[in-house]
């Protein structure tokens, strides 16, 4: 685990499962899941969660997903080998270091495993097909 994640300050409904490694983790209770990366948390609430659908990448081992907000751009990267899912919400809370900020809109990527989408599938409500 990075010692650079920063500790959620409060989470909502019962901890079901968290996960973490090096480079990103994935927090999940009977009411929201936070995806942890190092120096950040994003909160994100199942009543604003729209979807969970696969992400293919195809040709390569490594992607890097980029997101710019006005003056702030963010990097990510992760390899195919783990199971990527877009996940599309109305609202998100990104906590860093500065504190706690509402999101609007928003798109993830990242790589979830079974156990948690399962986990994810029987608290939020959406359909696993």
């Amino acid at each position: 685990m990075n010692r650079d994640f920063i500790q959620p300050k409060s989470l909502d409904g019962e901890l079901k499962l968290s996960h973490k490694n090096y480079d990103y983790g994935v927090t999940v209770s009977t009411k929201e899941l936070i995806f942890h990366k190092p120096h950040i948390n994003y909160h994100i609430k199942f009543e604003d969660l729209i979807s969970i659908v696969p992400f293919e990448i195809r040709g390569k081992k490594k992607f890097a997903i980029e997101n710019r907000r006005g003056e702030i751009t963010e990097f990510a990267s992760t390899s195919t080998s783990a199971n990527p899912y877009r996940l599309h919400v109305r609202s998100a809370v990104m906590h860093n270091r500065s504190g706690m900020f509402k999101l609007g809109t928003m798109q993830f990527v990242f790589p979830i495993h079974a156990n948690l989408l399962q986990i994810i599938a029987e608290h939020s409500g959406l359909n696993q097909f």
